[in-house]
């Protein structure tokens, strides 16, 4: 052959996780992949990076507790302190009114306490007189621990709370009106809706904002959907509409740079429709309740106490790819940092009573034989 072919590679090497500082609300991930943070920093390192955008995440609810909506206020929070424009849809008659929940982001006082080092104790002076080798190691730790990680902190001065990637929202605080000056915020009623065209004209016109064939760069959008099945709905009985509307919002957010996450009471639908609504989610995320006294789940789980709920990961979006993501573990308990930062914890497990059941380690015979001892092959 007289001309030469380039060799182009199929393999997509991964991109490090870069924020831009004219998108501080954007992250670049592997394969191409552009992530928005979810507003819950372990949340965000569970799915590697976040919500992707482009993509439809569902939220099963507990019909038992709203933990759903602690999800969906750090998210819409989240998009605001980056002045990213949010479309809110709700079953309520004044969908507005629900902005006033929407909680303020770690000041900085509380993020200084929480970085910085605590004077020593009068435990560790005792304990440190009886190692005196140990003294000039910890003088000198003490001393140059305050600058560790210091360059990579990003304060506003407005307010001083911190601008990253993601925040960490306080619960009791609600949001400053600073941010929602020159924000674009568009909030929908949908209580009375009997016909799914004037809303998904509405949303593909917010989407068309962030169409990807735009050369600029653009922040990205944010559309959140609360209980859309919800029973106070006059369309609650139309199923194959519902169905329609959300197939064809997520060929909508497909094309464009956005993030659609919708709530919805799985138990409400038929059956055959919850399990199409899960099926057509990119990410799918669940919230149950924990009951007060369940003496049987104290016992079983360390920190019990501390729990508010559980969250538990079905399905992670993975986009430009064919590979998995295979998570360590799928069920987090759902806790509040001070009863006002939400945070994610791995569940872990209480020691178990050698007396009560078969333990794992007990050995056992091999292809159904209850003959104890050691396996033979």
């Amino acid at each position: 052959m007289s001309a030469s072919k380039t060799q182009v590679s199929s393999f997509s090497p991964n991109v490090p996780n870069v924020t831009s500082p004219q998108n501080p609300g954007l992250k670049r991930g592997p394969n191409g992949t552009t992530f928005v943070s979810s507003g819950i920093p372990d949340l965000d390192k569970i799915l590697g990076g976040g919500f992707s955008l482009g993509s439809l995440v569902m939220v099963m609810e507990d019909a038992d507790a709203p933990h759903h909506m602690l999800l969906l206020r750090n998210f819409m929070s989240q998009g605001l302190v980056h002045k990213q424009p949010l479309f809110y849809a709700s079953p309520s008659r004044d969908p507005r009114g629900f902005l006033g929940t929407l909680p303020n982001p770690r000041s900085f006082e509380d993020e200084k306490s929480r970085d910085l080092p605590h004077p020593p104790s009068f435990e560790d002076e005792k304990s440190r007189e009886h190692d005196p080798s140990n003294d000039k190691k910890l003088r000198i730790a003490w001393q140059y621990e305050k600058y560790i990680g210091e360059p990579q902190r990003n304060i506003s001065s407005s307010n001083g709370a911190r601008h990253d990637y993601c925040n960490d929202f306080d619960l009791r605080k609600p949001l400053e009106r600073q941010f929602f000056n020159g924000a674009h915020v568009d909030c929908v009623s949908i209580k009375d809706l009997t016909n799914f065209t004037l809303l998904q004209d509405q949303c593909a016109t917010f989407l068309a904002q962030f169409s990807r064939k735009e050369s600029k760069v653009s922040p990205a959008g944010r559309i959140a959907i609360q209980s859309f099945c919800s029973p106070q709905c006059k369309y609650s009985n139309m199923e194959w509409q519902m169905l329609s509307f959300i197939r064809s919002l997520k060929s909508m957010a497909q094309s464009s740079n956005a993030v659609v996450v919708v709530t919805f009471p799985s138990s409400l639908p038929s059956p055959s429709c919850s399990k199409r609504l899960q099926h057509m989610a990119d990410t799918l995320l669940s919230v149950k309740a924990i009951p007060d006294e369940d003496k049987e789940m104290e016992k079983l789980l360390t920190g019990y106490k501390d729990m508010v709920g559980l969250l538990n990961i079905h399905k992670v979006a993975r986009l430009n790819t064919q590979v998995p993501l295979i998570l360590e573990t799928t069920t987090f308990s759902l806790k509040l940092e001070k009863r006002r930062f939400l945070v994610l914890e791995c569940l872990n497990q209480a020691p178990v009573d050698g007396s009560s059941g078969d333990s794992y380690g007990k050995s056992g015979g091999c292809s159904g034989s209850t003959k104890a001892g050691p396996l033979e092959f």
